[in-house]
């Protein structure tokens, strides 16, 4: 299925967005003031060493200190009969770590000792030996072709490992040969900037969002890559023309008056995705809900009530649902634990092929994930790798109102606190009066329903008490002022 890139820059981020047949299937945004650090490589100094969780802290810069567990420090792999992390590192050393997880909420960035640096075609890891293959090439002929085809590009005497990644099924040998040299490069600079460096100084910065998508997310299946601006169109080209020559006719700079994202739906599609439901086109719809240990997507008939029977309907619109959770969980970048509640049903071949249009639809995936089969609660748990924010985290913050939880005290129940509150207050201090200080539709609901008890309190405590209204205030918000 042929695909189109949009790329939209503005001097505060840039937005990229995957269309297939006008559809959005992906968005990516990166923010000039919060670059993503994944791949980023660091002189970092261990800070603390955690024994009990098999963990460090490690100091490279940040705002946080990033956090480095014992299976992700490679030279612990080299020692099997020795996996304490305590006799590895200790406060205060130095060492190169990668980052291989954004810092998300209130988590420091993750790191790895292993460092990867990705090309084209290739990825190099020059602490290991072997050569590896994308899981993605699936046909073993394949895999052996490529393997050997790297193999004699190599020198005999060449050190470090790669990954052949999807895209150099299509590569010619001369482009491979690039992409190893070029990887080198950037292996040598790195090494030699390491010698002299302190703690916390940047090695290597992944590229730009715009350059990686050239790099990470062009393939044999990409017909347009749609710029709108003349000096990111030219950084592109240039980048293009010395690593990824066959890109340079794709890519185009879009002049038009009307703004790119809202010309192919794209705006409207990001509003969508921060939405709680997604309505499905049968009448069906899904809710999502992300958390930060878990999101769950339930199922619902809705307004679907075609088919020859019930289970007909059922089915159908969880084969529909299935085609628009994979999508929904690309386009909100959501990882981590996720649980699907698809309508429940009896059919046991009616499962296996909502199961089956599932991972067929999740197949379309660049992100690593596990999906297990239906549980005995009749759930699908799975996971997808996490490793930069979700989209929603990227643009929204919790509400200032509910504090993320998504929904409010009522105005009755905001009445009844401040009723107990000035009893309370009204025992302890000796006040000339209360004052009140709240939302118009709490001071409304106290001059209206509730006035006969808000009467009966201040006869009961014999002090009078006043109201007045604030509109800054939340509905949840109020002060009680004592005079």
């Amino acid at each position: 299925m042929s695909e189109e890139i949009l790329v939209n820059v503005t001097p505060q981020e840039t937005r990229m967005a995957i269309m297939q047949q006008g559809v959005a299937q992906e968005i990516h945004i990166e923010r000039t003031g919060s670059l993503g650090m994944v791949g980023n490589i660091y002189v970092g100094r261990v800070c603390r060493v955690l024994p009990g969780m098999q963990s460090a802290f490690v100091e490279i810069g940040l705002a946080r200190a990033a956090f480095l567990h014992v299976a992700d420090i490679w030279q612990e792999r080299q020692d099997e009969e020795n996996r304490l992390i305590e006799k590895i590192l200790y406060e205060g050393q130095t060492l190169m770590v990668q980052v291989i997880k954004d810092p998300i909420g209130t988590k420091g960035a993750r790191l790895s000792t292993q460092i990867s640096i990705a090309g084209r075609f290739l990825v190099f890891l020059p602490q290991e030996t072997h050569i590896g293959i994308s899981q993605r090439i699936e046909d073993e002929a394949e895999r052996e072709l490529l393997r050997d085809k790297l193999q004699h590009l190599l020198p005999p005497d060449a050190s470090g490992g790669f990954i052949i990644r999807t895209m150099a099924e299509v590569a010619s040998g001369s482009e491979l040969a690039a992409d190893i040299e070029y990887l080198r490069k950037q292996w040598n600079d790195i090494s030699e900037k390491a010698k002299a460096a302190k703690p916390a100084t940047l090695l290597y910065h992944d590229l730009n969002l715009a350059l990686r998508t050239l790099r990470d997310f062009v393939n044999d299946e990409t017909i347009h890559i749609r710029v709108d601006s003349r000096e990111t169109f030219q950084k592109m080209q240039l980048f293009a023309l010395e690593y990824t020559s066959n890109v340079v006719g794709l890519l185009e700079h879009y002049s038009g008056e009307r703004p790119l994202f809202d010309l192919y739906g794209v705006e409207n599609e990001i509003e969508r995705a921060l939405a709680r439901r997604v309505d499905l086109k049968s009448g069906g719809y899904l809710i999502i809900d992300q958390t930060e240990a878990l999101t769950t997507v339930d199922v619902n008939t809705g307004g679907f009530v075609g088919g020859r029977n019930f289970d007909d309907t059922i089915f159908k619109t969880n084969l529909e649902a299935a085609q628009a959770i994979a999508r929904q969980l690309r386009l909100r970048n959501l990882g981590g634990i996720i649980i699907v509640d698809f309508i429940d049903m009896d059919n046991e071949e009616h499962k296996a092929a909502v199961l089956a249009e599932f991972k067929k639809a999740l197949a379309k995936d660049r992100t690593r994930m596990t999906v297990s089969g239906f549980s005995s609660l009749g759930l699908v748990e799975m996971t997808r790798k996490r490793t930069r924010e979700s989209l929603a985290h990227i643009l929204c913050e919790p509400c200032a109102s509910c504090q993320g939880r998504g929904v409010l005290k009522t105005a009755q129940t905001v009445c009844f606190e401040i009723l107990r509150e000035i009893l309370r207050e009204a025992r302890q201090f000796s006040a000339r009066e209360f004052r009140i200080l709240a939302s118009q539709q709490v001071i409304d609901l106290f001059l209206e329903e509730e006035s006969q008890n808000l009467a009966q309190l201040g006869d009961f405590i014999g002090k009078p008490i006043y109201l007045q209204v604030e509109n800054q205030y939340g509905q949840e918000q109020y002060d009680i002022v004592l005079v």
